[in-house]
């Protein structure tokens, strides 16, 4: 301080810091040495007052605020590879850099005693959901993932929601392919080098064996396969959709008693899942929206909500037919109902479509001056041009 002056002796100390890897001290001394960059007092001392003049002017503020984000993130990472997960969530979650903390625990060791802290920041706290879940499978197994996933990723967006259940229905898919391949070869004293064991889907090995549920044989825990199915109507990729179709279609080869009903519009479960597997793949795509179509105008929304008309309309927009899908939405959704979320907004469709005019209409006719607002100035602002 006395040779060089307050911003070295901070530096000093940021060194030091550093050096002995004294992350929580380190912090304290990042904020100290960036006050004194910006002509500050190394420590605030009257949250009211920050300065003895009056208020931090906003520009010496924004650069306060970057700093300390870069020291959040330094820190933040330092301590989750060092293990400490919880203190350097901490300052990550103020950094709001997800790619960086999955990175930052990647290496990591995840054992059963730490594996809940792991999950409640993969999972809970969605910084990596696919990584999460597939920790889960592994070391909690199927049961305990599908109760997680019922539970927490259903609160998460759609991107979260698919790797999620991605993973779910690879590994699932997995588990019966290799159970499924273990039976026959047992069965019919194949060896280790058969098609079967080659064999990567399960339809084409159902398919030249027609008569081997009938007995009520099955290959895995029939409550899994049945969440599992459930939860694939949210995938859109390719890969993962041909694995959706073949436990749909191992599904409704069981025997009768493993045919669990389901909430409409899905309550043949296999059945109805297999056409929309199918119609997202481009196959039987107009057989499969006339079924969900006599769904949505048959089911009363009293008993039932809105969900099949919003499947309907779902499909409809994942086919490649969102004009057609709002449309819908406007003809039928009962005013006052509230939507389950299955179905894009409005606004989303007419993004989707480049097509406003039928959603200002429809809020002309209601009096909803802010869905009219909402479809004027998108149609003026959005970047989907």
């Amino acid at each position: 301080m006395d040779e060089q002056g307050p911003l070295q002796a901070a530096s000093l100390l940021v060194d030091q810091m550093r050096r002995e890897q004294r992350y929580t001290e380190l912090f304290e001394a990042l904020k100290m040495m960036h006050r004194v960059e910006l002509g500050l007092s190394a420590v605030q001392t009257d949250p009211s007052e920050p300065t003895s003049v009056g208020s931090i002017p906003p520009d010496i503020q924004d650069q306060l605020d970057k700093k300390l984000i870069a020291a959040c993130s330094e820190v933040g990472t330092a301590l989750m590879r060092q293990g400490k997960l919880q203190e350097g969530w901490m300052y990550m979650r103020a950094v709001g850099d997800r790619q960086a903390t999955a990175d930052a625990m990647r290496n990591l060791e995840v054992t059963h005693e730490n594996l809940d802290t792991f999950l409640g920041l993969l999972v809970h706290e969605a910084i990596d959901v696919a990584r999460g879940t597939k920790l889960s499978l592994e070391m909690r197994g199927t049961c305990n993932t599908i109760t997680m996933l019922d539970s927490v990723v259903s609160m998460r967006g759609r991107t979260d929601q698919q790797a999620a259940v991605g993973a779910l229905v690879e590994h699932v898919h997995a588990e019966l392919l290799s159970s499924l391949k273990a039976d026959i070869l047992r069965r019919e004293k194949l060896d280790e080098t058969s098609e079967v064991q080659l064999a990567k889907s399960i339809e084409p090995l159902l398919a030249t064996r027609p008569s081997l549920l009938r007995d009520g044989t099955y290959h895995l825990d029939t409550t899994h396969l049945a969440s599992t199915v459930r939860f694939a109507r949210i995938l859109d990729n390719e890969e993962q959709l041909r694995m959706a179709v073949d436990l749909a279609q191992y599904g409704r080869q069981l025997h009768t008693q493993y045919q669990y009903a389901s909430e409409e519009p899905f309550a043949e479960l296999y059945p109805m899942s297999l056409a929309m597997f199918r119609a997202l793949l481009g196959e039987h795509v107009e057989a499969a929206l006339k079924m969900f179509l006599q769904k949505a105008e048959s089911l009363d929304p009293q008993e039932h909500g809105t969900v099949a008309i919003e499947n309907y309309a779902d499909l409809l927009t994942r086919v490649g037919r969102p004009a057609e899908a709002m449309q819908f939405l406007i003809k039928k959704m009962p005013r006052g109902m509230r939507p389950f979320g299955i179905a894009p907004s409005l606004i989303e469709l007419a993004e989707l479509s480049k097509d406003y005019a039928p959603m200002l209409q429809h809020a002309k006719e209601r009096g909803d001056l802010v869905g009219f607002a909402a479809a004027l100035l998108q149609s003026a602002t959005s970047t989907r041009k």
